[in-house]
């Protein structure tokens, strides 16, 4: 059979400062640092590659930057739950974490579960995302000093609700919800 009728599957394992791809069933590995420049290279290997899917598990965040620049180059991404990750390795006998191994086995995810690719939101929505996702961390905040001030001392008790005043006013200013 010829190679281009091979279906062929990637993983990309994300860190902040480097993306590390695998590639299956070749079994091919590189490096390349998550920046913008780098990651425009790494599009244009992978649509080199005709990949049937490509995996990267959430990492709060900084998969974000890697999946838009695949889903704007039409390329077949998903994101994926670690957890589901960790738990097709472990059914497979991989137990060690390393970036090469974590790139290895979200290929091997791919090419065995293939989850299906869902459209981006638009911008308006991942706006809004990230909008509650402050929120919500600005609400954890408040809660956390709120119990501080039981048991506080007094010396520390205008500090506190100072800085509650301040996240008060910031969910005010920023979410309109209180």
């Amino acid at each position: 059979m010829p190679r281009h009728e091979v279906p062929c599957f990637s993983g990309i394992d994300v860190a902040k400062a480097q993306l590390d791809i695998a590639i299956r069933p070749s079994g091919e590995r590189w490096a390349v640092p998550n920046d913008a420049g780098d990651i425009m290279t790494l599009v244009e290997r992978l649509q080199a590659l005709h990949p049937a899917l490509i995996v990267l598990e959430a990492t709060g965040g900084w998969e974000r930057a890697v999946t838009s620049a695949l889903a704007t180059a039409g390329l077949p991404v998903v994101v994926v739950n670690p957890r589901q990750v960790r738990d097709c390795a472990r059914a497979t006998g991989q137990l060690a974490k390393t970036e090469a191994l974590d790139a290895r086995a979200l290929a091997h995810f791919a090419d065995v579960i293939r989850p299906t690719p869902r459209p981006r939101p638009d911008a308006q929505t991942q706006e809004l995302r990230a909008l509650l996702g402050r929120r919500q961390q600005l609400v954890v905040m408040r809660t956390a000093e709120q119990n501080r001030l039981t048991g506080t001392s007094t010396r520390l008790i205008m500090d506190i609700e100072a800085h509650i005043t301040w996240l008060t006013q910031r969910l005010s200013e920023k979410c309109g919800l209180r």
